[in-house]
């Protein structure tokens, strides 16, 4: 394989897709693996960008980390220039979470001094300032991420969120590329460059390219450093990639991914070398709908879809857990409808809590189990489409569909891309994570997916 400019891993398997979008959107032909390839299959089809989907945002954390550094191992032998460790930028974690130790794995192993915590996306209303994160202006800990069923989050200050995770300390950027200590006993402020504000990329650029050296300055003293630059508009992440891009690993959000694609597709339009394919998102066949995330915005998009005339089949689930609604007996209930069905398990937080009573575990295998027997029993079918909403959901149904990778197409709405599998291209997968998409994002994903024969060509 020749080389290529970024190597991403992902925590989950939506957010890798929705990575994927941002660097295809940045100019960046990308092929997103759901798990390191194996031997024989590391084809990346000539892509310019690999993301590789891991499951790993919950789990264990030695797992966490040895499973995440196998894949960035093997991006680095595969010909990465840049590695990105990709997390949800609402900084989905535990308070002993996963993104500390895998980042803290990979700076040791590389020798890299610092880093950037940058999990900002503002297409979505995710922004950082003062290395605090905010959704769509509320701070994160009173956003609706304080009910997450997996994650809740406690807090919005990163640092906070970082302290039982790593071992080395974080430091806030602002604009102007002044850096202020937030946890070990790091200097409270430390001014570095003339104030930049908002006046323009280039001056953001200029004065977050300043902190470099102030930034190398304490990562000597401490080891290893975190730096949580100011992140509040689409400039200033562009800002950040450029003052950035020459460092060997960097961890964010798909707004960053982005960012840096964008850099990277500027420097092979100067020097001749940028190739873009056209791409085709429609196929011809049926489609299955399937919403397993409860966040609020899932909620109004299955309500949108149901009130607007679709077909639904609500989970249920004790009955699930008592065997009493399985794969089967919903496929029969969808199968010769004659319409597009939408199966849904998505319900109210106080529902949540009440079905987490039978074990929280037990019930979210038991749905995702229910999920992807459905998705099996659709693509055996011959049904061709297959859109998912929910991280957890749309995970389960990608390891039992058993596509190696995907290359990746135009979006349905930011971070929700449309996926062809590189060894089944008559099929079309949409996942998103759960608050992605407006409310009518089902049907947009129908029409986007909508084709004749030659788009399979």
């Amino acid at each position: 394989m020749s080389g290529f400019e970024l190597g991403v891993v992902a925590d989950d398997f939506t957010g890798a897709s929705d990575a994927a979008s941002f660097m295809v959107q940045g100019g960046l032909e990308t092929v997103l693996f759901n798990g390191v390839p194996e031997a024989g299959r590391e084809n990346i089809h000539g892509a310019r960008a690999v993301v590789i989907a891991l499951k790993t945002r919950t789990m264990e954390r030695e797992q966490a980390v040895e499973e995440s550094m196998e894949a960035f191992r093997w991006l680095r032998k595969a010909g990465a220039r840049c590695l990105y460790f990709k997390y949800c930028s609402t900084f989905d974690s535990t308070p002993e979470g996963n993104i500390g130790p895998v980042a803290d794995a990979v700076m040791e192993e590389l020798g890299i001094p610092y880093t950037l915590l940058c999990p900002s996306l503002p297409v979505n209303g995710r922004t950082v300032r003062d290395g605090a994160l905010y959704v769509n202006g509320l701070p994160l800990h009173e956003s609706h991420m304080r009910n997450h069923p997996l994650t809740p989050m406690w807090d919005c200050r990163i640092s906070e969120l970082m302290r039982g995770q790593s071992r080395y300390p974080c430091v806030a950027v602002d604009e102007n590329g002044r850096i202020a200590g937030l946890t070990r006993g790091v200097p409270e402020t430390n001014a570095l460059c003339p104030a930049a504000g908002k006046n323009g990329i280039d001056a953001q650029s200029g004065a977050f390219a300043g902190a470099n050296a102030k930034l190398e300055e304490l990562a000597a003293r401490w080891g290893h450093l975190y730096a949580v630059p100011d992140y509040e508009t689409d400039g200033q992440g562009q800002g950040i990639a450029r003052a950035f891009s020459h460092l060997p690993f960097l961890t964010g959000g798909s707004g960053l991914a982005g960012a840096l694609s964008r850099v990277f597709t500027d420097e092979e339009e100067k020097n001749g070398s940028l190739i873009k394919e056209p791409r085709r998102d429609g196929t011809p066949g049926r489609a299955i709908l399937m919403a397993g995330s409860c966040s609020a915005m899932t909620r109004r998009q299955v309500q949108a879809y149901l009130a607007d005339g679709g077909f639904g089949v609500r989970l249920v689930p004790e009955e699930i857990v008592a065997g009493a609604q399985s794969a089967e007996t919903v496929w029969e209930q969808i199968r010769d409808a004659g319409r597009t069905p939408l199966v849904y398990s998505s319900a109210a937080p106080e529902d949540v809590l009440k079905s987490q009573q039978m074990g929280r575990e037990r019930v979210a295998q038991a749905i995702e189990g229910l999920f992807a027997g459905l998705a099996v029993r659709a693509v055996e079918a011959g049904w061709t489409r297959v859109i998912s909403a929910g991280g957890e959901t749309s995970g389960a149904v990608t390891r039992a569909l058993g596509c190696v990778g995907y290359r990746i197409g135009d979006s349905v709405a930011p971070g929700v891309p449309v996926m062809t599998p590189l060894d089944r291209p008559e099929l079309r997968l949409i996942l998103k994570s759960g608050n992605f998409g407006a409310e009518d994002f089902f049907e947009r994903a129908l029409r986007l997916t909508e084709g004749g024969e030659r788009d399979n060509g």
